[in-house]
């Protein structure tokens, strides 16, 4: 069995690979005193669904969430979340998407 810790870090790690994406982190984050999983908050997993929040970089945002979606499945294959349902949010645009 996987450790969903370790597991939200890899997922995180594997989203920074995605070229205008990037995981959307909480303030705690940044505390290092306060421990939060490696992804900084930003993914739940639960025995059907994987969740992921995230932050666009660029637009448009089809082809971004495609390339994640792949991603996450190749991190998944072979865990127990593998059948998972995968759900990417994308909590905010960052304001230089606009600007590209």
């Amino acid at each position: 069995m996987t450790d969903p810790r370790e597991m939200a870090g890899k997922l995180a790690d594997a989203l920074s690979a995605v070229d205008g994406l990037r995981p959307a982190t909480s303030a705690a984050a940044e505390i290092s005193w306060l421990r939060t999983d490696p992804a900084g908050g930003s993914v739940d997993l639960t025995s059907d669904a994987v969740e992921i929040r995230l932050v666009a970089l660029r637009l448009p945002l089809p082809p971004l969430l495609s390339a994640a979606e792949a991603q996450v499945r190749e991190t998944l294959d072979g865990t127990e979340w593998a059948g998972a349902r995968i759900r990417l949010v994308v909590t905010d645009i960052d304001g230089t998407a606009f600007t590209d």
